[in-house]
C-alpha cells in the first residue's frame, strides 16, 4: 500500500484547532473511500500526559492498549471511528527517553548523541512505522511554529519529506486571521509572518487553514496566496461553526479535501462527488433538537472544559441519539461541602459525577450522589463517581459513617482501596504503594461480565463488554453482600468475579455507576449506549417535573 503523509502545523497562537482540522480532514478522506490513520507529535518533555494536571493540558485520553495520550486522539477517534493505539502519540520526553536508553545500551557504538541526527531520526522512525498502514497518514505537530520545543519535529518532518519524496508528503499550516475592530478588517500579517517562520525551517506549506470569526473576502485570500506563494484555492477559510461536527462540512465546502487530493496529483479522485449525509444528519440533530435537558457535571476540574472533553462530547452524542439538546451545568464539587448549596441540583434532569484524583471535593460528590438517590434524579457515576456513590451508600444505608477511601489516607471502613495487583490478559501486573504515579494504573481495555436481567445488560444488549479503564483504586468487594441487601446491585464484575465494575439501584429510575470510562468510546455516529440511555432517562425525568 502506498501511503501519503500529511503534516499539520500551527502558527501565531495555540488552540487554533489543528486537532479538529486533522480529524475533520481524516473524516473527509474516509468519506471518499480512503483509509486513514492519525497521529500526533507533542513537544512537551513529559513522557506522556498521564501525570499532567487537567487544568494545564485538558483530559488524558486512554487507548484500548493502555496508553495515556493527548486529548486530540479523542478527536481522531470520534471523527474517523478508527481506534487509536500507543504508537499514535509521542512526546519529546518519550523521544529523548528512547534515545538515552539506546545510548546506555551502546546501540550508537560510542557516537556523540546529538539532536541531529539522533533525535530527528527517532522522530522519523516514529512516523515511518505508519508507512503501509493506511492510504493517508495525518500527523499533527503540537505547539506553535517558532517555539523552541518544536524545532526538532520540524527538522525531522522536513528531512522525512525529502527522503520519501515530496510527491508523497504534504504540509498544511493552520494560522490566524484576527479581526481588528478599530480598523474594521481582518489582518493577514500574522499569517504571513507565520508562513515565513515555517519556511525558515525549510518547510513550504501547500495548504493554509485560516482561522477567522467571519468570512474572508476574496481579495484577502488572494493577498495571502500572493505573499505566501501558494494557489488561492489552497487558502482555506476555517471559520467558526456552532458545533464541531459541522467542521467536516465546512471544510468540504471550502474545498479542503479537493485541494489535498489535487496536491497529490489525484485530480480524478478529487472530481468525484462525496457522500457526507452522515455528518449532515448529525448536524441537523444538533441544530434542530426536539427537546432539551440540563445535566449537572459535579467535578473538580470544572474551570476548564477540556478537562472533560470526551465526557462533554459523549453527553452531546447521547443527545444526538435522542434528538435532544444537552445543556451542561458545571459545578465545582467543593460547593456542596456546604449542605445548604445542594439546592443547585434542583433544576437539573440528570447528575453526572466524573473521574478524578485526590480528596478535594469528595464530600461534595458524595452529597450529589445522595441527592440523586433520595430525589430519584438520574445519576451517572464514572470511575471516581462510582466509588463516591458506593461510599455514600455504605454511610447512608449501612450506617457506617466513617466509610471512605484509602486514597485519602488510613480509614476505619476502607470501602475503596489501592489496587496492588491485577490481571491483564494472561499476565499479572503488580504495583507497590510507593510506586511511580505515571503509567501505573489499571489502564486500557478490560472485559466485564454483566448480570443477566440487569438494567446495564439491557442497555448494552449483551452480558459481556469491554471498556477502557484509568484508575488506581477499586471498590472493596467485602461490602457487596450487605449493600445488595439494601438494593444496590453490583451488576457488572470482572470476569473472575473479584473487581466491581458496575453498580445500579433496583428502586431508582436510573442510577448507574461504572468503574471504567465509557465516554472514551463514544462517537457522534455511534453514541455509547450508556449515554444514550442516560439522556433518555433525563428526558423522561423532565417530563415528570
Amino acid at each position: 500500500m502506498k501511503t501519503n503523509f500529511i503534516f499539520i502545523t500551527g502558527g501565531v497562537v495555540s488552540s487554533l484547532g489543528k486537532g479538529l482540522g486533522s480529524a475533520a480532514l481524516g473524516a473527509l478522506l474516509q468519506a471518499r473511500g480512503y483509509s486513514v490513520r492519525l497521529c500526533k507529535l507533542d513537544p512537551y518533555l513529559n513522557v506522556d500526559p498521564g501525570t499532567m494536571s487537567p487544568f494545564q493540558h485538558g483530559e488524558v485520553f486512554v487507548t484500548d492498549d493502555g496508553a495515556e495520550t493527548d486529548l486530540d486522539l479523542g478527536h481522531y477517534e470520534r471523527f474517523t471511528g478508527r481506534p487509536a493505539v500507543k504508537t499514535d502519540n509521542i512526546t519529546t520526553g518519550r523521544i529523548y527517553l528512547n534515545v538515552l536508553n539506546k545510548e546506555r545500551r551502546g546501540d550508537y557504538l560510542g557516537a556523540t548523541i546529538q539532536v541531529i541526527p539522533h533525535i530527528t531520526n527517532e522522530i522519523k522512525d516514529f512516523v515511518m512505522e505508519k508507512d503501509g498502514t493506511a492510504d493517508f497518514v495525518l500527523c499533527e505537530i503540537g505547539g506553535t511554529v517558532g517555539d523552541i520545543e518544536s524545532f526538532p519535529f520540524l527538522e525531522a518532518i522536513r528531512q522525512f519529506s525529502n527522503e520519501i519524496g515530496q510527491d508523497r508528503a504534504l504540509f498544511i499550516h493552520a494560522t490566524l486571521l484576527p479581526y481588528i475592530p478599530a480598523a474594521g478588517e481582518l489582518k493577514t500579517k500574522p499569517t504571513q509572518h507565520s508562513v515565513k517562520e515555517l519556511m525558515s525551517a525549510g518547510i513550504r506549506a501547500s495548504v493554509l487553514l485560516c482561522r477567522a470569526d467571519r468570512d474572508i473576502p476574496e481579495d484577502e485570500r488572494a493577498k495571502i496566496a500572493l505573499f505566501c506563494n501558494i494557489d488561492k484555492d489552497c487558502v482555506i477559510p476555517a471559520l467558526d461553526v456552532s458545533t464541531i461536527y459541522e467542521v467536516p462540512l465546512s471544510y468540504h465546502k471550502a474545498g479542503l479535501d479537493v485541494q489535498v487530493l489535487k496536491c497529490f496529483k489525484m485530480d480524478e479522485a478529487a472530481a468525484k462527488p462525496v457522500d457526507l449525509s452522515v455528518w449532515e444528519n448529525i448536524v441537523k440533530r444538533v441544530k434542530e433538537p426536539e427537546g432539551e435537558v440540563t445535566i449537572a457535571v459535579v467535578g473538580k476540574y470544572t474551570n476548564l472544559a477540556d478537562s472533560y472533553k470526551s465526557l462533554n462530547e459523549a453527553l452531546i452524542h447521547g443527545g444526538i441519539a435522542n434528538k435532544t439538546k444537552v445543556n451542561l451545568k458545571f459545578i465545582d464539587a467543593s460547593v456542596f461541602e456546604d449542605e445548604a448549596k445542594i439546592h443547585e441540583l434542583s433544576d437539573v434532569q440528570g447528575i453526572l459525577v466524573p473521574g478524578g484524583f485526590g480528596q478535594r471535593g469528595t464530600e461534595g460528590k458524595i452529597r450529589a450522589a445522595q441527592f440523586a438517590r433520595e430525589k430519584k434524579v438520574p445519576y451517572f457515576g464514572i470511575c471516581f463517581g462510582m466509588q463516591m456513590a458506593v461510599i455514600e451508600a455504605t454511610r447512608s444505608l449501612l450506617g457506617k459513617k466513617n466509610a471512605s477511601s484509602t486514597e485519602f489516607g488510613p480509614c476505619e471502613e476502607n470501602v475503596v482501596g489501592l489496587m496492588t495487583e491485577w490481571t491483564k490478559g494472561n499476565v499479572k501486573e503488580e504495583r507497590g504503594v510507593d510506586a511511580d504515579l505515571g503509567g501505573t494504573m489499571r489502564l486500557g481495555a478490560y472485559p466485564a461480565a454483566l448480570r443477566s436481567g440487569s438494567k446495564v445488560a439491557e442497555i448494552y444488549a449483551s452480558e459481556e463488554i469491554s471498556e477502557r479503564h484509568r484508575h488506581r483504586y477499586e471498590v472493596n468487594s467485602a461490602y457487596i453482600a450487605d449493600l445488595e441487601k439494601q438494593g444496590l446491585t453490583f451488576s457488572g464484575m470482572s470476569p473472575d468475579g473479584n473487581l466491581p465494575e458496575i453498580i445500579e439501584y433496583d428502586n431508582h429510575p436510573w442510577f448507574i455507576g461504572v468503574q471504567f470510562h465509557p465516554e472514551l468510546k463514544s462517537k457522534p455516529f455511534d453514541p455509547h449506549p450508556l449515554f444514550v440511555s442516560f439522556i433518555k432517562a433525563a428526558r423522561e425525568q423532565k417530563n415528570l417535573l
